[in-house]
């Protein structure tokens, strides 16, 4: 009787890199989907673009480091690497600044460090940072739900302004996000922050149009996306349940604490779900198998510490969302997570 012996660590899903990429990818539409239907097409053309770049990055580099290009580029990972960039800029955003992120995810952040499996930080959340901290007029120009503009937009106009920088009729973004009343949107999280900076209550800035009737018009349907898309992740065994639960479980236990003592300066742990990309975070982000901790007990630390970051810094930070900055810095704290958190080995004697 034969005996098939493999080497630590012993994983029960034996699904094979490509397959989980894809899996990834389609758990994503969902997501994507409710973005589309509430930001228009822009949306796609922006993950088309991610995706050609970051394959074209992929393409390069691997002939530069004279590695097996077929064999690497379809594992997926780069295509996926697209998706994340593409769902995470705005929109409207210039062409040239979804292909420099797409770009630097592969070539810098994931190439440099020695190619799938050996970078040390999430490829598409790096990316993000540097466009945020590198433009950050382009990278939080994000327009309002189509509902809510004054000016209606076809797919092609959606194409032109994300390649010319104006609509054909000449109507710049800026003018793009404005509503029907001629004032300028931004983001719920960010209308929230800038309120509050100005006195007024949680219950006062919510009266405003992009809250919509419940918490985030148009977001609150992408992160409930997300979070099917997460759910399915979890039952296909894709992605370890524990993260996904510690870094929503955090934030629900300090955003509750800090609504429960200030309720007029502090919203609601739903608004925090539904807002930005909790979801995507937490199911798509967090879980990346290369930049997130090993271990069982690392991984609750990991995304615990997530959830508190991402509120500390969605509160007193500068930046409205916090969900990228977040997990940099606790990819940052890994090797120090798993090494105080790596399990006995069997048989060790403790002296």
């Amino acid at each position: 009787m034969a005996y098939w012996i493999a080497s630590s660590p012993h994983n029960h899903v034996k699904a094979k890199t490509p397959v989980l990429m894809r899996t990834v990818i389609l758990a994503a539409i969902p997501g994507i989907a409710a973005q589309y239907y509430f930001f228009g097409p822009g949306t796609l053309m922006q993950i088309g673009l991610a995706v050609l770049f970051a394959v074209l990055a992929e393409i390069t580099f691997l002939a530069i480091r004279d590695k097996q290009i077929k064999t690497q580029i379809s594992d997926f990972s780069a295509v996926l690497t697209g998706v994340l960039i593409g769902i995470s800029v705005p929109s409207l955003a210039p062409w040239w600044i979804t292909a420099l992120g797409s770009i630097f995810a592969i070539a810098i952040v994931k190439q440099l460090y020695g190619g799938l499996g050996y970078n040390l930080f999430n490829p598409a959340m790096a990316a993000y940072v540097m466009l945020l901290v590198s433009f950050p007029v382009e990278m939080t120009s994000w327009q309002p739900a189509i509902e809510l503009m004054s000016i209606d937009l076809s797919a092609f106009n959606h194409l032109w302004i994300i390649l010319t920088g104006f609509t054909w009729e000449g109507f710049s973004v800026e003018q793009l996000r404005m509503n029907i009343d001629g004032v300028t949107m931004a983001t719920p999280l960010d209308t929230l922050k800038t309120d509050l900076t100005l006195g007024l209550t949680v219950q006062e800035s919510f009266t405003k149009p992009v809250f919509g009737e419940y918490f985030a018009l148009g977001w609150e349907w992408i992160n409930i996306g997300f979070f099917i898309g997460g759910l399915y992740l979890m039952a296909k065994k894709a992605i370890d349940w524990v993260i996904p639960v510690s870094f929503l479980t955090t934030l629900w236990l300090v955003t509750l604490i800090a609504y429960t003592v200030s309720p007029d300066s502090s919203a609601s742990t739903m608004f925090h779900y539904l807002s930005g990309g909790t979801m995507l975070g937490a199911f798509f982000i967090l879980t990346d198998p290369v930049s997130a901790s090993t271990t069982r007990n690392g991984r609750i630390i990991y995304a615990a510490s997530i959830a508190l970051m991402v509120y500390i810094i969605r509160t007193f930070g500068g930046y409205p969302d916090a969900i990228a900055f977040a997990v940099l810095l606790a990819n940052m704290m890994v090797p120090l997570i798993d090494q105080y958190t790596r399990p006995r080995t069997y048989g060790h004697k403790q002296s």
